[in-house]
């Protein structure tokens, strides 16, 4: 049960889901509070102060890699976990060097989202995996990093990647890919 002081702050474009988590995580005694863009969810972290904070990755104007510095510099006392639905080894990989505390792929309940709070160690036991990823799990990790790489900019990675930009938008815009 968290204490009294224990504020959470959800960063999220998706207002439904936002609900659903704000709701169940109040219920469970947080104080939340939901932002729905980086402008609102820095000037929210400066007001509140939040010990825990979750960050979508895919915001509808930036990104959460670029919002995180930034989180974490006006509250440095902050944990943050990144919920994805576009998950990728790439962007895990980079919210952990640039201060993530965890990173959770979509969907997640609220139980998931406090279980990444909580998990504070690496897990040495943690099974690899028997089989390689597939090719289009590759190929999607690929187009991520690359997009990455070019700051979130479509038609600078559709060009590295030598693809028409229209292309590209279809493939991002698919779920994706299983192992």
């Amino acid at each position: 049960m968290p204490t009294p002081a224990q504020r959470l702050l959800i960063i999220d474009d998706d207002e439904m889901f936002c609900h659903v988590l704000s709701r169940a995580l109040s219920r469970r005694g947080f104080e939340v509070s939901v932002a729905h863009d980086a402008d609102q969810a820095l000037a929210l972290a400066v007001e509140l102060k939040p010990t825990m904070a979750t960050l979508d990755l895919k915001l509808e104007h930036s990104s959460g890699l670029k919002l995180l510095p930034d989180l974490l510099a006006a509250v440095p006392q902050c944990r943050v976990v990144v919920l994805t639905g576009y998950s990728s080894i790439a962007t895990a990989v980079e919210a952990i060097k640039l201060g993530a505390a965890n990173y959770l792929c979509k969907p997640a309940d609220a139980d998931d989202v406090l279980g990444a709070f909580e998990h504070q160690q690496g897990d040495p036991d943690t099974e690899v995996a028997d089989n390689p990823p597939s090719v289009n799990r590759i190929t999607w990790e690929h187009i991520q990093k690359v997009l990455q790489e070019h700051d979130g900019n479509i038609s600078a990675t559709a060009r590295a990647l030598g693809m028409h930009r229209r292309t590209l938008q279809r493939k991002l815009q698919k779920r994706p890919v299983r192992r």
